[in-house]
């Protein structure tokens, strides 16, 4: 795994085995970002969140675009050490954090710092924590008015509106879905 473009392109990432991590193929996370640069034009001062960050693999490519700063979440003791590990590999020790948490138990207290105009959510497939994830995303209103939610999941996962949150768009690329949603009333 690399950093696709901007500052740190070509950078390579930590590599892991096991089970406990699965990573966004850098084909899936290229058409991705091209859909999130379509909506946004430029990362430059974005603000990122990132929950189930893995390797923090997408996080660090928002930053390596220009956005202006990460917060991280995971709960796996694997994670912590493969995105500490990429957040010094890649050289933004100043512009990323990380908190090793459950995001259930997290969510409140990254409140302190939203709202978010990226939030990226990358759980485990099929445990239905994207639904959950997004109301509690929502209730506690972490994203900025013209921010984008960006979920992946399984190919056969679909899901809708949630609340005040408003389903823009959704893609599939093989065994992947992206769905983005922002704010209604945009």
């Amino acid at each position: 795994m690399r950093i696709i473009s901007g500052t740190a392109r070509g950078r390579k990432l930590a590599l892991f085995s096991g089970k406990d991590i699965r990573p966004t193929p850098d084909r899936v996370r290229e058409a991705l970002f091209s859909m999130l640069a379509s909506r946004f034009g430029s990362f430059d001062r974005l603000k990122v969140l990132e929950l189930f960050a893995g390797s923090g693999a997408l996080s660090l490519e928002a930053l390596s675009r220009g956005a202006e700063s990460a917060l991280l979440v995971d709960s796996g003791a694997v994670a912590a050490g493969l995105i500490r590990d990429n957040i010094q590999r890649c050289g933004f020790q100043s512009q990323a954090s990380f908190i090793q948490q459950d995001i259930f138990k997290a969510l409140p207290l990254v409140r302190n710092s939203a709202p978010y105009d990226l939030i990226l959510l990358d759980p485990p497939y099929q445990k239905n924590l994207v639904p959950r994830a997004l109301e509690q995303i929502a209730a506690l209103n972490l994203l900025s008015e013209h921010g984008i939610i960006c979920a992946e999941s399984s190919s056969k996962e679909q899901w809708e509106d949630f609340g005040t949150l408003k389903l823009l768009e959704s893609r599939t690329y093989g065994t992947s879905r992206i769905h983005l949603y922002g704010l209604t009333g945009e």
